[in-house]
């Protein structure tokens, strides 16, 4: 069996950044069409702020059930912002894999930094 290598890891996250911005963009395309198709014709109110619109998980989820246009744009920009963090992940496990100590405690370090960033954020 072959072992793994450096440029094995190396193609393996280049193919995961390739297909999870490509993934995000058809995700944000189809819902940007959707969007298009339902209120293309309305007029905008951009003098009017509904706090309707600040993102919550719960209505997010809600609102992808039901398929409404702007939860999927919303899904597409939150698949490019996993991406990256997938990225990490993939690369935490290859310097695992490769045994290489410091490395995988850099990554991981980074992974940690990443999380405590997305959960420490400011909450209504």
């Amino acid at each position: 069996m072959k072992a793994f290598q450096d440029k094995d890891l190396q193609a393996l996250i280049g193919n995961l950044l390739r297909i999870g911005v490509l993934v995000a963009m058809t995700i944000v395309i189809a819902g940007t069409f959707l969007f298009l198709y339902q209120h293309g014709r309305e007029a905008a109110a951009y003098e009017v702020f509904d706090k309707k619109d600040v993102f919550s998980f719960p209505q997010f989820w809600q609102q992808l059930k039901q398929g409404e246009s702007t939860a999927i744009v919303n899904l597409g920009v939150m698949v490019l912002i996993a991406t990256p963090v997938a990225r990490v992940v993939f690369t935490l496990f290859g310097f695992w894999l490769e045994k290489d100590r410091m490395y995988t405690a850099i990554a991981f370090l980074v992974l940690c930094i990443i999380i405590f960033s997305m959960f420490s954020g400011a909450v209504e």
